[in-house]
C-alpha cells in the first residue's frame, strides 16, 4: 500500500499541475509543449518515487511495471495522435525512447531478482 500512495504523488502532481494551469483532467487533449511538461512531471516523478524506494532498499514490485507501463502507454497514445494530426512529435519521440529502455533495465533487475 506504501508503493501505491508513493507512486500515485507524481500522478497527483501532474493532474493538479494539469487542472490548474488547464483546466482539464485529459491531457491527450493538450499541445505539445504543454503535453511535454505534463509527461515530464509525470516521468521525473515517478523515476524519483522510484529511487527513493530503491535507496530505502525497498524491492520493485509489480506495481511499479504497471506505473511505468501506464505512464508509457500515455506517451504512445500521445505519440499516435500526434502522427494522425501530422505534428511534429521529435521530443516525444526521445523521451519514449528514453523511458523505453530505462524501463526495460527496471524490469530485467526485476526478472532476474524473480529468478533469484
Amino acid at each position: 500500500m506504501k508503493k501505491l500512495i508513493i507512486y500515485s504523488v507524481p500522478v497527483v502532481i501532474g493532474f493538479m499541475w494539469l487542472m490548474a494551469v488547464h483546466q482539464t483532467f485529459n491531457p491527450v487533449i493538450l499541445k505539445g509543449p504543454d503535453f511535454l511538461r505534463f509527461y515530464l512531471i509525470l516521468i521525473l516523478g515517478f523515476y524519483a518515487s522510484l529511487f527513493i524506494l530503491k535507496s530505502l532498499k525497498i524491492a520493485i514490485s509489480s506495481t511499479t511495471l504497471y506505473f511505468a507501463g501506464f505512464i508509457l502507454l500515455l506517451g504512445i497514445i500521445k505519440l499516435i495522435r500526434g502522427f494522425l494530426l501530422g505534428k511534429p512529435v521529435g521530443f516525444l519521440v526521445v523521451i519514449l525512447i528514453a523511458e523505453g529502455i530505462v524501463t526495460l533495465v527496471f524490469i530485467s533487475g526485476y526478472v532476474n531478482e524473480k529468478i533469484k
